[in-house]
């Protein structure tokens, strides 16, 4: 954040080096205990005077990390439109269960008979995810969307080879795509294909039909797609790819729109990743933490990372007995760890980002079925009243009917030097997040907007009220949008620079 910079948050808040003064501490600790433990050799040790730390009280400590927080944007704040994002609240009853002693300071190097109920929690994750899925079975290792991306891709490269069809070696993808699409193709050393849209938002299918052939790997496909629609024609997009041979992804960024509504499974995906840290509530942001499970049609399943929680009965896998008959009676079935037969190995050490798991499971049992229908269903009605309320206030890309998100144009014809940035930039004056910019890159100044199902009529109306002013303001003072923000503590950066020179330390 900006302190962490040398840069003021505000007016008269001095910087935490500025209070620093020698022999100020922020935190007594108790007398030694235990014998103490001889230094490393002096070779490995950092000079006294390198690790220059800030000294001050605890106050102090406290006053400026709150500050920094207080500089953060987040859901519990406001509202976060970020499309393909899928920034929805996150309920804190998600926490309490993460917080649980009994999950919290379990370890991943216990024996899996002491950890019976971790196991349970994964395999009935595992369940729910690979029924709202229609696939049959489910890894819940990748810790991201495009690290179960990057499995997905790993399996779909196995399942050929292990067929001896050597030769394929592209992957299909829609201008559309995500940008991880075609770098996970590329991770994997794998040729990118990328195919058009046509005018209605769709793969174009003559484009695709011409690239149908037996050096095909697979297509690698969003639906809903990043402009927000449902795939028109897709069980042609699928009869095309699985007639060459091909196998289908799915990239299940947008699967919020189709919970309880659709299987991917039955539309003829054969390996799709779930975003349990957008679609299924957890903490979502700022790099992480995530969770990317994946789940696989019955040909694929062999490859499907390991362990996979399974549940078995004691006599077939041997698992200890209690004396008790009633306790042996109730303890005659185990979770224990498998690895496919065909695996392509461990993504992620240990099982998974296990706190994210926990989450997720809270949330699906607390929705149960019928609820996780009804957010899809609330997540489309959102996006698309939304929609409605900015028609008449920006253009909209491909304005027909839309799923959980739409694309708008940031153009204002009447002011031709406004542009989608300056839209973007004004929208944090008036309190909210910004939406995506500039992305699907086939949009002209696009704005991909999506409400998900968790904000309120209320919030939406205040949104496209904001949009509304922030027009009348580009045709009236339009040098207010270039310059904005005018409120936040950080304005606009030299986001090129930034990456290329990046400054990580602070310096007096």
């Amino acid at each position: 954040m900006k302190a962490e910079f040398g840069v003021r948050c505000s007016g008269a808040e001095p910087l935490i080096y500025e209070l620093s003064k020698p022999g100020r501490t922020a935190t007594t600790l108790p007398a030694l205990d235990v014998p103490e433990a001889e230094l490393p050799p002096p070779s490995l040790l950092r000079e006294p005077d390198r690790l220059d730390l800030p000294e001050v009280s605890e106050l102090d400590l406290v006053r400026h990390y709150v500050r920094l927080s207080q500089l953060n944007w987040a859901i519990d704040i406001g509202f976060y439109p970020l499309g393909s994002c899928t920034m929805k609240y996150n309920p804190k009853v998600n926490e309490a269960a993460a917080r649980l002693p009994g999950f919290a300071y379990t370890h991943p190097y216990q024996d899996v008979h002491t950890v019976q109920g971790n196991l349970m929690v994964m395999h009935v994750l595992q369940e729910m995810l690979r029924e709202i899925g229609g696939f049959a079975a489910v890894t819940l290792q990748p810790s991201a969307g495009a690290h179960g991306e990057l499995t997905g891709v790993l399996m779909m490269r196995a399942y050929h080879l292990d067929r001896g069809e050597n030769q394929r070696t592209r992957i299909i993808v829609p201008d559309s795509a995500h940008g991880t699409n075609p770098a996970t193709t590329a991770m994997v050393g794998l040729e990118v294909v990328e195919v058009p849209s046509d005018e209605r938002g769709n793969i174009d299918l003559e484009a695709l039909r011409a690239v149908c052939d037996d050096s095909v790997c697979g297509l690698m496909l969003t639906n809903p797609n990043t402009l927000g629609l449902f795939e028109e024609r897709l069980a042609e997009v699928m009869e095309l790819i699985h007639g060459c041979g091909g196998l289908v992804y799915g990239d299940g960024a947008n699967f919020n729109a189709l919970m309880g509504i659709a299987r991917p499974g039955e539309l003829g995906f054969d390996v799709m990743h779930f975003n349990l840290h957008k679609t299924f509530s957890t903490p979502h942001g700022g790099g992480g933490p995530g969770a990317g499970a994946v789940g696989a049609v019955e040909k694929l399943a062999p490859f499907l990372p390991g362990p996979i929680v399974y549940l078995s009965r004691c006599e077939e896998v041997g698992c200890p007995r209690a004396a008790d008959p009633e306790e042996a009676e109730e303890e005659a079935t185990f979770f224990h760890l498998v690895t496919p037969l065909k695996s392509i190995g461990r993504v992620k050490a240990f099982y998974g980002n296990f706190a994210i798991l926990l989450r997720a499971y809270t949330y699906m049992r607390m929705l149960g079925a019928e609820g996780l229908r009804r957010v899809s269903e609330m997540a489309v009605l959102n996006a698309n009243y939304l929609k409605s309320q900015v028609r008449d206030i920006l253009p909209i890309s491909h304005d027909r009917t839309h799923m959980h998100e739409f694309v708008a144009k940031g153009i204002i014809p009447e002011a031709p030097d406004v542009r989608a940035l300056d839209i973007a930039k004004r929208l944090i004056d008036y309190g909210f997040h910004p939406p995506t910019n500039y992305f699907p890159l086939i949009v002209p100044e696009a704005l991909m907007i999506e409400p998900t199902e968790t904000e309120s009529k209320e919030t939406l109306d205040a949104f496209a009220a904001a949009l509304r002013s922030i027009r009348e303001e580009a045709l009236t003072d339009p040098a207010v949008l270039h310059e904005a923000p005018h409120t936040a503590p950080v304005r606009r950066l030299d986001e090129v620079r930034a990456a290329r020179q990046p400054v990580l330390r602070w310096q007096p």
